[in-house]
Formats: structure tokens, sequence, C-alpha cells
């Protein structure tokens, strides 16, 4: 069963939160909660706070157990941007645009397909030619 939780017009960039997003997803939820409150940036602690939102919609209205859940899909996605005006020399003006994002979170019951997600990083190979 799938579960889902979503936080809208979050005050934040969607480009420097979908990093996080991405480290999350197919983990197992004990483990994602415990790097989005540890990792000290401002999306961690939005993305928290859904992936929270979703438990608690699994537990209250699903009867499922939060051990047993994983982390089948987040995402944090374009929202509006407000526009605002910056006064510049000679009359003209600067746009300031805020950006706005909405992170959506999605929780299974059954573990994610394929191999247990391992962490980047070359894995100590050697490239022949350098």
């Amino acid at each position: 069963m799938e579960v889902e939780a979503t936080t809208r017009y979050v005050r934040l960039s969607p480009r420097k939160g979908r990093d996080l997003a991405r480290a999350v997803q197919g983990l197992p939820l004990r483990e994602a909660l415990a790097i989005a409150r540890l990792t000290r940036r401002k999306a961690a602690f939005h993305l928290w706070k859904t992936l929270r939102s979703a438990q608690a919609n699994a537990e209250n209205n699903h009867d499922l157990d939060a051990g047993s859940l994983f982390v089948k899909e987040a995402a944090i996605q374009d929202g509006p941007r407000l526009r605002r005006w910056w006064p510049r020399a000679r009359g003209m003006a600067s746009p300031i645009r805020r950006r706005l994002c909405h992170i959506r979170v999605v929780l299974s019951d059954e573990p994610p397909h394929g191999s247990p997600r391992r962490a980047r990083g070359g894995g100590g190979q050697k490239v022949e030619g350098r």
C-alpha cells in the first residue's frame, strides 16, 4: 500500500533540495528520517517534516507499521515564484525572484526493486590510462 504526503509553497529553491530528496529515495523510512534530521540544510528540515507527515498518515489512516515502510518516491517540484523589484540606478529596476517549491513523499510497505542502494563514489576501482 502507498501513502502520500505533500508540503506545498515551501520557501526553498527546488534546485537546492533535490539532491537531498534523491538521497533518501529507496531507503527505509527510519534511515531516511535520520539522514534528513542530521543534515544541516534548510531543505532537510522541510523534507523531515514531510516524511513525518507521511509516517503519521500511514499509522493513523492506514494502520501500517512505521518500521516496515520504505521511501518509494521523494520529489521536490517547482512552485510559483514571488516576484519583487529592486530599485537600480537611472530609474531602472532589477527583478527579485523568490522561488517556492512543493515537496512530495510517497511511502510504501513493499521494499524497492533491485539490489539495496550503495553509496556512490567510484568504489575504489582503478581507471586505466590515468
